[in-house]
């Protein structure tokens, strides 16, 4: 059996996010669903992975149906293929925010980044006044990332702020393109770096995984795989499963990686 994955995000006010954990939970659970959701009141974050049928009946209640009240109607959603369940659980928790950086100051609600369309992206940081930077965490740059791309060295998304702080200058970096594995990192990042003065800052709209979707190998800037937070492990081109598997995590560390 070939099995659908949806990875989903959005930044959007849900002050109810508490009593839409068993509603979330018995919908997934209700479609044979297995995966991970973190809701929080900031927004929603999740992969999850089923059915073909069965995805594509989430993906229309999240974006439409009662659950969220239309809430979720600019959901980032993106899908690809599994020829294992990669997930063995379905779980549905409550988290402080949706990924973790710990800056009140970073609300991507009320501002972010410059989105960059995929098939746009390699003109950008080719440029040589923009300062390519990857805002995942070491472990998952050492397996995968674009031709000169900064590597913050951090070892969890949190400590990006201290990375900022330190190491990055609004008057010396006048132009940033950052990327994360599929955008939601980013939205943070961005919004942190706007917050503290930094001009023009540009973010890969959908992430590595949207990239490594649409262009073609022949045309890529990408090199290596992209590391994922399933049993997959990681993904090429075309969202195609490398082969990796042998590398895999132990469960307790796919959990914290996921947070982050």
């Amino acid at each position: 059996m070939i099995y659908k994955v949806a990875a989903f995000y959005q930044f959007a006010a849900l002050p109810d996010y508490r009593e839409l954990r068993e509603p979330v939970r018995a919908f997934c659970a209700g479609l044979a669903l297995k995966g991970s959701v973190l809701l929080a009141q900031e927004g929603i974050n999740g992969t999850v992975a089923g059915g073909g049928a069965a995805i594509d009946a989430l993906a229309r209640e999240l974006a439409h149906g009662a659950m969220f009240g239309g809430r979720l109607n600019n959901l980032e959603l993106k899908f690809s293929t599994a020829e294992a369940m990669p997930f063995n659980r379905l779980k549905v928790r409550l988290k402080k925010e949706i990924v973790t950086l710990g800056d009140e100051a970073a609300d991507p609600t009320r501002q972010v980044g410059t989105y960059v369309d995929a098939a746009e992206w390699n003109a950008l940081i080719a440029a040589p006044d923009t300062l390519v930077l990857d805002t995942r965490n070491a472990f998952e740059v050492a397996m995968g990332t674009f031709d000169g791309a900064r590597d913050p060295g951090i070892k969890s998304f949190g400590q990006f702020k201290e990375f900022a702080a330190e190491q990055l200058d609004p008057a010396k970096h006048r132009r940033i393109a950052m990327f994360c594995t599929g955008g939601i990192r980013c939205e943070k990042a961005s919004a942190h770096l706007l917050a503290r003065g930094f001009a023009e800052v540009y973010h890969l709209k959908g992430g590595i995984l949207k990239y490594l979707e649409e262009v073609p190998e022949a045309q890529s800037r990408w090199r290596g795989q992209c590391f994922v937070f399933d049993e997959r492990v990681a993904l090429g081109h075309g969202l195609q499963e490398s082969g990796l598997q042998e590398l895999g995590l132990r469960e307790r560390d796919k959990d914290t990686a996921r947070d982050e």
